[in-house]
């Protein structure tokens, strides 16, 4: 089933939220889970591999649907991956992940941890959240064993048409036998959280629909109770970008990956047309609030997108934090000041002595990724330093450039970085 019925009017608050905000694209049988929800009885997961060490904003709706669920009255499970990260999820790939050591997989999933922390309350407590790591069980697998006791339900003809294999097949990409395999794990993982802790919904993007619904067949045939699957949308920007994706790549939420400044960025420069659709998805704003929002016309607009940022930075990063971002971004734009919290670079200061070629010194700011993009900006007059555009590509940065220590970096008018002599 791919949209609700066309008299279906939730009665659970879950589902009703899911719904007005925008998160539900497929569900399997949509009147079983909104009464399981309104009793109090839904307990659903989601699964996240562990292949970085930090989750990113694409990760962010699952989380949010997660915390939503915890809000009105259900147990989330956000299932850690340690398993079959070590097989990897062919969906959507053009080609074999890259095997990650089990210590490197480790390290990502203790570092993805503290992401959840910051979004769902957990204990022991009927709605509290718990974490399970699939590794505690797929690692103890007897090969014979799940052949025979798991794999026996598995049609060979029904994968090969499941999407994440089909399409590597038409696009003659090699599929490992390992990836083959994931759908069976993910399957499995279904059947064994229902047996441990009771979940009855597994719930992911649309691009996992078809291993969902494998692991509700598998629970069908194994015994299980009544197994659901809810999917959301694959977020596109309304220009069509991938939602997450920006020119310098993935927008992470660990501060160590992504300054909070970086992220309160991404989030204020969302295209007018997304405003309202991100406050939906990323906040927990009231709807009366978030209509008013989107309702905003000209430049109100941008109030709305400062709100959009300082709320979604403020989940991830806190409330200071965000407050922190918001006042680094007033002074940069609307005082022309060089504030101190913007990203630093830090440059040897005998560089400075020497003179730092005014395109190294944008290349080492990550502002551009080479001398030759840089050169580019400088034509379109595309880069300033302090404030004031460069004219000569071949001017360099000396000791005089310093203000209290540090030279201001522009790329446009929204990318800044400090150089700072140590």
């Amino acid at each position: 089933m791919s949209a609700a019925p066309q008299n279906f009017r939730p009665q659970s608050d879950f589902l009703a939220t899911l719904m007005e905000r925008g998160y539900v694209h497929q569900c399997s049988d949509f009147e079983g889970l909104d009464a399981k929800a309104r009793a109090g009885d839904l307990i659903a997961y989601i699964g996240f591999d562990c292949t970085a060490p930090s989750l990113h904003v694409g990760h962010l709706l699952s989380i949010m649907i997660l915390a939503w669920l915890q809000r009105t009255g259900g147990k989330p499970v956000p299932l850690m991956g340690g398993g079959t990260t070590r097989v990897g999820d062919p969906s959507g790939k053009d080609e074999t992940r890259k095997l990650l050591p089990v210590e490197t997989i480790d390290a990502n999933k203790a570092a993805m941890r503290k992401v959840f922390a910051k979004f769902l309350q957990f204990g022991d407590g009927k709605t509290d959240a718990v974490m399970p790591d699939n590794a505690e069980w797929l690692t103890r697998l007897n090969y014979i064993d799940f052949l025979r006791d798991v794999g026996r339900h598995f049609s060979v003809n029904r994968m090969m048409s499941m999407d994440s294999v089909k399409l590597r097949l038409e696009r003659d990409q090699e599929l490992s036998f390992i990836e083959f395999n994931y759908m069976c794990l993910q399957a499995y993982d279904f059947v064994e959280l229902n047996k441990r802790y009771g979940c009855i919904a597994q719930m992911g993007g649309s691009d996992q629909w078809g291993n969902i619904v494998t692991g509700i067949d598998l629970g069908r045939r194994m015994g299980t109770p009544q197994l659901f699957a809810l999917t959301s949308p694959l977020l596109t920007t309304s220009s069509g970008a991938k939602m997450g994706k920006t020119a310098a790549g993935a927008v992470w939420l660990e501060a160590g990956m992504l300054s909070p400044y970086d992220y309160w960025q991404f989030w204020r420069n969302a295209e007018d047309a997304d405003v309202g659709r991100f406050l939906r998805l990323f906040t927990f704003l009231p709807m009366d609030e978030i209509r008013r929002l989107e309702a905003l016309g000209g430049a109100e607009i941008n109030d709305a997108k400062k709100i959009l940022a300082n709320e979604a930075t403020a989940l991830v990063h806190g409330r200071e934090a965000a407050g922190q971002a918001a006042e680094t971004a007033r002074k940069t734009f609307e005082e022309g000041v060089a504030a101190d919290t913007l990203p630093t670079v830090e440059i040897p200061a005998a560089e400075f002595d020497a003179g730092l070629g005014v395109l190294t010194a944008f290349v080492r700011a990550g502002l551009v990724a080479s001398t030759g993009e840089a050169r580019r900006q400088v034509k379109g007059g595309g880069l300033r330093v302090n404030d004031s555009a460069v004219d000569d590509e071949r001017a360099v940065l000396r000791d005089g450039d310093l203000r209290d220590g540090a030279i201001k970096l522009s790329l446009g008018k929204k990318k800044h970085v400090l150089l700072k002599a140590k």
